[in-house]
This record gives structure tokens, sequence and C-alpha cells, in this order.
């Protein structure tokens, strides 16, 4: 699998109302659709749910390939998730049977129900960070934090960090793709081999990847303090966020679909 299969922390410019929304609103309707999608209890809810965020899909016009990037990363997890379910979930009719271990009814339809829920929420995610700028999440994430500086929690600096972290994953993707080309000129081996020699031949991989990290981190920090960085005390911002009538709409469209969920139960 390509680093470059790795969609988090890419942002896709655009004019979609998906786009335009407020980044307060985004975070508030990602946490909202993560809610309804683990109080879904049957198939149905979930090809609802799944209805939805494809009409959310086709009007921010972001294309299919950064989806189906997004859910590579995760598809041994999604195996995995998969297989325990399938051997370890007993009850209802036997499909397959060798020694101890069978594959029933339950396991195949609590593996499906597992693996569609997984697999929504990467999508969903995917959703609101490829259409939402590394500076307007940090804003938006800032925002929601602020209450909670009287008690200690320095709202501006984790909301960097978050912000940091993400604008970083492509590059930090980027170089250990060409580390790894790199490796592989000079006759490294990381495909063939059982699991445990493949750990070991990722050394190569790792140990230029950690220096060339720690080298980014100490020339960013360096340069914020040239730029006299001390903080989130006193700033201000070059675009103020603000809330409007599609942003409430939205808002409102979640809920429903929240309320919806919880009533009827599906």
């Amino acid at each position: 699998m390509s680093m470059r299969s790795i969609t988090l922390g890419h942002y896709l410019p655009g004019e979609s109302v998906l786009h335009r929304l407020d980044p307060r609103v985004k975070l508030v309707t990602l946490f909202t659709l993560i809610v309804a999608l683990f109080m879904i209890k049957s198939f149905t809810g979930f090809f609802l749910y799944g209805l939805f965020i494809f009409a959310i899909f086709i009007s921010s016009g972001l294309p299919w390939r950064y989806f189906l990037r997004g859910l590579r990363p995760v598809l041994y997890i999604i195996i995995f998730t998969l297989v325990l379910h399938f051997i370890f979930t007993k009850g209802g009719q036997v499909y397959w049977r060798w020694g101890v271990l069978t594959i029933e009814e339950a396991g195949l339809v609590m593996g499906s129900f597992m693996t569609l829920r997984l697999a929504l929420l990467v999508i969903t995610t995917l959703m609101i960070t490829l259409t939402t700028s590394p500076i307007s999440f940090a804003d938006g994430i800032e925002y929601w934090l602020r209450p909670l500086r009287r008690f200690g929690v320095p709202g501006h600096e984790i909301a960097m960090m978050m912000t940091i972290a993400l604008r970083f994953i492509p590059t930090l993707m980027e170089e250990s793709d060409k580390i790894r080309k790199a490796q592989m000129a000079r006759g490294a081996d990381f495909e063939t081999g059982n699991i445990f020699r493949r750990a070991r031949n990722l050394v190569p991989l790792l140990v230029p990847l950690f220096v060339s990290a720690f080298r980014r981190a100490d020339e960013l920090a360096v340069a914020m303090e040239a730029r006299c960085y001390r903080g989130g005390e006193g700033r201000t911002k070059m675009r103020e966020l603000h809330t409007g009538a599609v942003d409430y709409i939205g808002v409102l469209t979640v809920g429903a679909l929240l309320a919806g969920i919880i009533v009827s139960g599906v």
C-alpha cells in the first residue's frame, strides 16, 4: 500500500455548500453524524444514512478516488474486524466449520454490520476534512474549546497542534514515499518475507523518516519564534467566522437525521 493512499489531512478547494459551511458548524455536524452512526441498529438505518451521505457527497463535488484511497489504509482493520466476528460471534445457522472454528449466521450479520459502520465512519470524516482548510479547522476547534480556558485548558494551543499535525500528514507521507523508493533503489525489500521480517525491514524507512520529522519540527519552531508567535493571547484573525442561513439549515438537517434515527429506532 502506497503512503499516498492516505488522504487524511488533504484539503481540496471548492465552491460547494459543504466547502462554504462555517467550520464550527462542520465540527458540530461531524460529531452529530458520528453519534447518529453509532446509534443505528439495523441495515435499513445504514442504507438511509448512506443515502444521506451520498447526497452530501454529490453536492460537494469531491472526486470518488479520494474516498476509495481513504478506505485503503483501514482496509486491514476492516478485514480483521470482519474475520473476528465471523469466527467468534456465535448463533444461528452454521455456514462453515473447520474443527472448533465455525462461521455462523450471527457472525456474518455482526461482521457486515461493524464493517459498514467503520467504512461509513471513515467516509464521513473524510468528507469533512477534505472540504475544510487546516486554518478553518483550527479556528473551529479553538472556538469550541474557548469555554474550557477558565479551567486552564489551552484551547488555542491544542487547536494549533491539531492543525499542524493534520497539515504535515501529507508532507510526511510524501517524504516516506521518497525514502521508501530511495531505499528500494539501494536494495531494501519491503514486500517479501513474513510479518516479522517485514517489520525489521522497515527500520531503514522509519529512522530517516523520524529524523526528517524532528528536523521539520525544529525548523517550524524556529520560524514561529522568528515571527514572534506567543500563543493565542491578544491575537486577531484575518477572517472572522460568521454563520449564515445555510449553516443553520445544515445543523437542522443533521439534527433531524439524528432525531429520526432515535425515534424510529432503525
